[in-house]
Order: structure tokens, then sequence, then C-alpha cells
């Protein structure tokens, strides 16, 4: 745990890499303090068609799924040190966000071989 869910608008690809995206964001992940390297996935997924209000500026959009339990200020912390990272990227006229989501702990089932 974290999930990390990396939405982005693909003609970013010129300046930066997926990979890069990714590892961005396992940067942010690991600062907040709450995992170990193990426990952090990330998942790129690029899209071409989207809108921003009246535009296609670019976007950053990363969904931090974690399980259920943590405070209000960990779950803060953990969309901060992403953010941060994800700035310091600095693509002109890109709209940076994330969101943390608790997943249900009683419904989450893992298998790994």
């Amino acid at each position: 745990m974290p999930h990390c869910i990396i939405e982005y608008s693909k003609g970013l690809e010129a300046a930066i890499s997926p990979d890069e995206l990714s590892s961005t964001v396992f940067e942010g992940a690991l600062a907040s303090g709450l995992f170990t390297p193990a426990d952090i996935k990330t998942r790129v997924i690029p899209y071409t068609s989207y809108q921003v209000g009246e535009t296609t500026a670019g976007f950053i959009h990363v969904t931090a799924r974690i399980l259920a339990g943590r405070n209000e200020t960990k779950k803060k912390n953990l969309s901060h040190q992403i953010l941060e990272r994800l700035q310091q990227l600095d693509q002109p006229n890109t709209s940076y966000t994330v969101e943390v989501v608790d997943i249900d702990v009683a419904s989450y089932a893992k298998s790994a071989s």
C-alpha cells in the first residue's frame, strides 16, 4: 500500500516520460514516511482525449489508494509530499492534483504469486 494511479495528458510525454512520472510519485509516497519502498505501487495511464475547463491544457492527477484507518494529518502529508514532487517537474500550462482515497479494509483482497 499505497496504490498510486497516475493519470496524465499524453502530450506531456514530450518532456516527461511515464517512468519519470512513476518515480516522482514513488518518491513522494516514500517521503511521507508512511510506507516502505516495497509497499508502494504505481501505475501510469495516459489520456489522449480530455478537456480541462475550456482548454486542453496538460494535467497530472494522482489517486493514492490506501487502507482505511490513517488520520487526516497523515493523508494530508501524503498528498502534499506527492504534489510537491510533481510541481518540481515544472511543466507550463499543467494542472497537478492529488487525491487520497481510503480502501475499505473489509472488502480488500490481495494475492501474490
